[in-house]
């Protein structure tokens, strides 16, 4: 498996598809990255050369955060928010939606499984 920007990608994908394996780049970073170095994008990582290897990790190197530095300033971000009590840190706090969404219903990725709370029992007989 060859490595880029300490990471392991698939060898056997093509080249566009492998660079996603990295934390921080996407479809479309991907692309930009195989054109500048100039690569045929349906290249298979395990057919490039020691050389477009490198040349492809430091271009990475050069223009993105990615991996661990980036991981690191999202957390930081989140981190200050909650110090500076804004909304959005409170939301991230309460382990709610962050981005303005419903959650009457829905919500379920962040808030987690149903916890039922025992509601009022009904006595028969009132009215």
């Amino acid at each position: 498996m060859p490595r880029i920007s300490g990471v392991d990608i698939p060898d056997n994908k093509p080249i566009r598809i492998a660079l996603r394996y990295i934390y921080g780049i996407g479809p479309k970073i991907a692309e930009d990255i195989v054109k500048e170095a100039g690569l045929e994008g349906q290249a298979r990582a395990n057919t490039l050369s020691e050389d477009q290897l490198a040349q492809v990790g430091g271009i990475i190197e050069e223009k993105l955060v990615v991996e661990g530095a980036l991981r690191r300033q999202v957390s930081q971000n989140i981190s200050r928010l909650r110090d500076i009590r804004s909304y959005r840190g409170d939301r991230h706090r309460r382990g709610l939606p962050v981005r303005g969404q419903r959650t009457q219903t829905n919500a379920r990725t962040r808030k987690g499984r149903k916890r039922t709370v025992a509601g009022k029992k009904s006595v028969k007989g009132m009215k």
